[in-house]
């Protein structure tokens, strides 16, 4: 038997209701979802790509990623050429990320692409490496430079016994880090060991072959050469390589900046006594905090509570400088708790 019509009407007018009831519902879901933020965009552009160093400052971004909600992405040359960074941090503000973190090659040439991104209204920071003068932010700085230079040439002259001659193996000419480094070494080794001489500062680019090249015509060129200081991560095992390939370990000493498990195979045999670094991965993770600070319009303090790791990050409003903290000393004795 069929509805009698005033109910039939109640029923239908009830499921229109309900209808229109879940249909606002599913709208104003909608409607939060289209609102809600999306995720601050930061992106890495390294000085080259596919180095264990750089991995590291990723691997340690993408931890601070999961951990603090933003995206972080990687972008980074195949050499270390200044023009190919440039196109990078162009595309990059093409794509109107917020944050784009950068580790310049060339400070000068990168500095028109950096003026471009902060006009656009793009955050930038550079880490690892400076580019002073330029319109970045806030510069991730992973130790002083007096910290590293004075510390790698203690390191060499306690192995030379304070005098003798040594050369400098670095990576890219214009690089500021390494250019800093280089200055307080000479100034240092100049006043506190004066029986040292620094015969020659050569760049291999980011090459590990082209310093091991480089070290051994230095050996050659300078054949009482008793020291070799490997200034980036790539060329420190590549000068102790030279050393343990021309079979001169014990009679010519190499130190350098070294990622833990690159350099580890010269440090077990002698042809490197010593890498200077700091932890790579709190590095990238503290590039990435310090992105997410700049992106929300934070004020960084003096001193900075980044995570357990990282209680007490300092930052100097003078120089708009982030400092991780103190060099590490990487012997053949800890090295193995470092795994990059």
């Amino acid at each position: 038997m069929g509805m009698r019509g005033p109910r039939k009407t109640l029923v239908l007018s009830a499921v229109v209701l309900l209808g229109t009831v879940f249909g606002m519902v599913g709208c104003q879901e909608q409607q939060a979802a289209s609102q809600s933020p999306k995720p601050v965009r930061v992106a890495f552009v390294p000085k080259v790509a596919g180095i264990p160093y750089f991995e590291a400052m990723d691997s340690g971004g993408r931890q601070a990623a999961q951990e603090l909600g933003i995206e972080w992405t990687i972008d980074g040359p195949a050499t270390v050429d200044p023009a190919a960074q440039q196109r990078i941090v162009e595309n990059l503000v093409r794509e109107r990320v917020d944050v784009i973190a950068v580790a310049p090659n060339d400070p000068a040439a990168l500095a028109p692409a950096i003026a471009d991104a902060r006009a656009k209204g793009i955050h930038v920071l550079t880490s690892d490496t400076d580019a002073p003068g330029s319109k970045r932010e806030v510069f991730v700085n992973q130790a002083t430079a007096e910290g590293v230079g004075e510390a790698l040439t203690d390191a060499l002259m306690t192995k030379m016994g304070g005098a003798g001659k040594y050369a400098i193996v670095s990576c890219g000419p214009a690089a500021a880090n390494l250019n800093a480094w280089i200055a307080v070494q000479k100034a240092y080794a100049s006043r506190r060991y004066p029986q040292a001489q620094l015969v020659d500062t050569l760049y291999a680019g980011e090459d590990p072959q082209a310093a091991t090249v480089l070290a051994k015509e230095e050996m050659v060129r300078h054949p009482d050469l008793t020291g070799l200081i490997g200034e980036c991560t790539t060329s420190a095992p590549g000068v102790a390589k030279a050393v343990q390939e021309t079979q001169k370990i014990g009679r010519v000493y190499t130190v350098g900046v070294g990622t833990p498990q690159a350099i580890k195979p010269y440090l077990q045999d002698g042809s490197s006594s010593m890498s200077v670094l700091w932890n790579v991965e709190s590095l990238g993770y503290l590039t990435a905090w310090t992105a997410k600070q700049l992106a929300d319009g934070k004020q960084l303090a003096e001193v900075n509570k980044v995570n357990a790791e990282l209680p007490a990050v300092k930052y100097d409003a003078t120089n708009q400088t982030v400092l991780l903290g103190e060099p590490l000393l990487i012997t053949q004795d800890n090295v193995d708790q470092f795994k990059y």
